[in-house]
């Protein structure tokens, strides 16, 4: 067997590979219900765009920090990129709930991953796959999220290492890598871990994924659903977009209606332009029984997002594979700053009623 290293950057010296202290997870078929883990999905930890990006992402929000640095070389890991770091954690979760010992350590073919991700399986797909975990492994993170009482910052990269194995002639055999233990930890713990619609690899832009994550994230299955200040949401995508185009691009997906379950609406208030979530059906998503109970809030109103509690830098664009009163169920730590106010019933029904009529 031969490595293909040509592109893949090399150890530090004197690191021995984690692999050979690790015991493999050998995925067996690729195929799981698709999982996604709740620290990524709607904090700014990937770039929206499909062009290179080395402009750092420094977001500060509710005590929580999170910085994000790529290389001039490869540019910082894509929003399509972390479909590999959802597939990994979709087989976690599959691997636990059927009793299999589980590992950072995932030995896998990339046509399994391809084909869960509904990629192709040509030799384009397998480059762009190798360009992803490139990125993925180039790409340091730092954050606060998840470091208990005393205040900690945890350094990572996405992957560890990772190898591609092939024939003399060429041909793919398999793959391996590492996944970080601050990711591996926030699989493992369930209460982290929510469902995904399987379309969602579908979806072609990188504001519409990054929304739908949003959304399913704090909208989840409550019928009043969330209610997002643009704003804000603009501060929390880490898009280096101008705030009227992210803001014309929401109008854009709000008048598709497309975003797998949810549906949109836009009006404003005073000067204030406003995004309200709710979910179209709610049985479109199935949620583990475990965790079903942590998202659905039991609130009588619906949650409301301010840009006056985010704190964002932004960065530059990668080439890519892929307000009334205090809420009284606010839905866990990480979601702190999303729970600054809440809406009543009635305003949230003359809110929706308000659709903003300008939008494209």
């Amino acid at each position: 067997m031969l490595r293909d290293d040509d592109q893949n950057p090399a150890p530090r010296p004197g690191n021995a590979s984690e692999r050979s202290r690790l015991d493999p997870f050998i995925v067996a078929t690729g195929d799981a219900p698709p999982r996604d883990q709740r620290d990524l999905m709607e904090r700014p930890f990937f770039s929206l765009a499909k062009v290179k990006r080395v402009q750092p992402i420094l977001y500060e929000s509710a005590g929580i920090r999170v910085e994000v640095f790529g290389t001039a070389e490869y540019g910082m890991a894509t929003i399509w990129d972390a479909d590999v770091l959802i597939w990994a954690a979709s087989q976690i979760v599959a691997a636990e709930n059927n009793g299999q010992r589980t590992s950072r350590f995932f030995r896998f073919t990339p046509y399994q991953l391809l084909m869960s991700v509904s990629r192709g399986t040509g030799a384009r797909e397998y480059r762009l796959l190798k360009n992803a975990l490139i990125r993925l492994q180039s790409t340091a993170i730092r954050t606060t999220i998840r470091q208990g009482e005393h205040w900690r910052r945890h350094q990572f990269s996405w992957i560890n290492e990772w190898e591609e194995l092939t024939t003399r002639d060429g041909r793919v055999e398999g793959m391996e890598f590492v996944l970080p233990d601050w990711f591996y930890r926030g699989v493992i713990d369930r209460s982290l871990v929510l469902a995904i619609d399987a379309a969602y690899f579908r979806l072609t832009g990188g504001i519409e994924r990054w929304l739908y994550r949003v959304a399913r994230k704090h909208a989840g299955h409550q019928p009043h659903g969330w209610l997002f200040e643009v704003a804000h949401l603009h501060e929390k995508s880490g898009s280096l977009a101008r705030i009227s185009d992210f803001a014309l691009d929401l109008r854009r997906i709000a008048a598709r209606q497309s975003l797998l379950g949810y549906r949109l609406d836009i009006f404003r208030e005073g000067r204030r332009e406003l995004l309200q979530i709710r979910p179209e059906n709610l049985s479109t998503v199935p949620v583990d029984k475990g965790v079903e109970t942590l998202v659905t809030s039991g609130a009588n109103g619906i949650g409301t997002s301010g840009a006056a509690l985010s704190g964002f830098q932004a960065h530059g664009p990668q080439l890519s594979l892929w307000h009334e009163k205090q809420n009284p169920t606010a839905n866990l730590e990480s979601n702190k700053e999303s729970n600054s106010s809440s809406l009543t019933r009635a305003r949230a029904r003359h809110g929706a009623g308000a659709t903003y009529r300008g939008a494209p």
